[in-house]
């Protein structure tokens, strides 16, 4: 194992004083400090609550759905949602627009902030695009990123814009209207086209390149893009690991080099078996095609520590911004693998302990009682994200970020 990375910078510090109605400080007072958020974030897919949040309470798997829930909620602050043309809009003109945006509300009723995946893609597109001409098929994705973008602006602020673009002109595996548009393109103006959709369709969204190949061809085309001038948000790198965790050493190898771009980093996609790990002969995941594929005592636990060097490496590296999981629960999960981090019955696996442990306990803030000092003042350091303090039955919200800042917290006398 590498050596432990620090997170002192993921920790910032900010200043109450507590004043009275009158704007005199107030010494001597204690003030309840508590953390409500991570800044960092820690993602999940929230495909599984499309149903619920629909007012569908059907069980996941034979869990509780609200349970699951509950689960979710109490570690993960971002979650992604699924926007694959092909299931999104399987009958042209007739998307699912009400139902995701009613997702997307659900989750941000409960804290949790989203990222749409994906704008682009060459998998999973709809039947009634095959057949028509290059430039219609083209005018029909532009129109489609727009309307989605505008569309959830203000719900879904953060967007895979496109993805798996190092493979998308050269894809062979089943016919698809986007792979020829890539083809004809090239692979940066069909990113071009991405980017400039999105973001005149919300200057303020966070736009991703996103791709699973993290090879030097990625790197050669993130490099051609930005001598193109398209504005990337942010890279999004997948690390799905079903054949086994990569190891710190590797990953932060690979961290390094996409960090040299100075752009914030995603790791969008990451899994980790709690079972039989998938033969190291397979070249495509998709490939591994078997009846069942259980979830073992022995595999969780390895899951589990794994789970816990992987996020402690990433969130040590100062480029990562946000890792998301792909699946909270082995229901349903993605080529039926057992890399869930709560088994289909409902109950934690160790991993989902570990994680859980991370993220609201050894780096969480509070909550903590302060006493002001002699100018009413109490220093507040800790990760970085909103938090609330409460003196005298009144409260204030606040945000710890990278610079020291300062809150004022208006007090009633005692």
């Amino acid at each position: 194992m590498v050596e432990q990375q620090s997170v002192a910078h993921r920790v910032g510090e900010m200043v109450v004083t507590v004043v009275d109605h009158h704007g005199e400080a107030v010494p001597d007072v204690e003030v309840t400090v508590e953390q409500t958020r991570h800044a960092f974030g820690f993602g999940n897919i929230g495909f599984d609550f499309v149903d619920l949040a629909n007012g569908d309470r059907a069980p996941i798997g034979s869990a509780d759905p609200e349970h699951l829930a509950d689960l979710y909620t109490d570690v993960f602050n971002t979650a992604t949602l699924p926007f694959y043309w092909g299931r999104f809009e399987p009958e042209r003109g007739r998307p699912d627009t009400a139902r995701l945006h009613r997702t997307a509300a659900w989750f941000r009723d409960r804290g949790v902030t989203l990222k749409g995946h994906p704008l682009v893609w060459h998998t999973v597109q709809p039947d009634w695009l095959l057949g028509l001409p290059l430039d219609e098929v083209e005018r029909l994705q532009r129109e489609r990123i727009r309307r989605e973008v505008s569309g959830f602006a203000g719900l879904i602020d953060t967007w895979d814009a496109i993805n798996e673009v190092v493979i998308m002109p050269v894809f062979d595996n089943g016919d698809n209207a986007i792979t020829p548009l890539a083809r004809a393109k090239g692979r940066i103006p069909t990113i071009r086209m991405a980017f400039e959709e999105a973001r005149a369709a919300n200057p303020h969204a966070t736009l991703l390149l996103n791709d699973f190949d993290l090879s030097s061809a990625y790197e050669c085309l993130i490099e051609g893009v930005l001598e193109a001038g398209v504005q990337i948000g942010a890279i999004g790198l997948q690390t799905h690991m079903h054949q086994g965790y990569w190891g710190e050493e590797t990953m932060l190898a690979m961290v390094d080099r996409f960090a040299r771009y100075g752009l914030p980093l995603h790791l969008t996609e990451t899994s980790l078996v709690s079972g039989e790990l998938m033969p190291a002969h397979v070249v495509d995941l998709n490939d591994h095609q078997v009846d069942s594929w259980p979830s073992t005592p022995e595999g969780e636990e390895r899951q589990a520590d794994e789970v816990e060097r992987h996020y402690r490496s990433l969130v040590g590296h100062p480029s990562v911004e946000a890792v998301t999981y792909w699946g909270i629960t082995d229901a349903g999960a993605w080529l039926g693998a057992p890399i869930g981090l709560v088994r289909e019955d409902g109950t934690p696996k160790p991993s989902y302990d570990a994680l859980r442990r991370l993220v609201k306990d050894e780096w969480w803030t509070g909550p903590t009682v302060l006493r002001t000092d002699e100018r009413g003042q109490v220093r507040v350091r800790g990760f970085r994200g909103e938090y609330r303090a409460v003196a005298r039955g009144a409260s204030a919200a606040f945000t710890v970020g990278r610079a020291a800042g300062e809150q004022e917290l208006v007090a009633p006398a005692s």
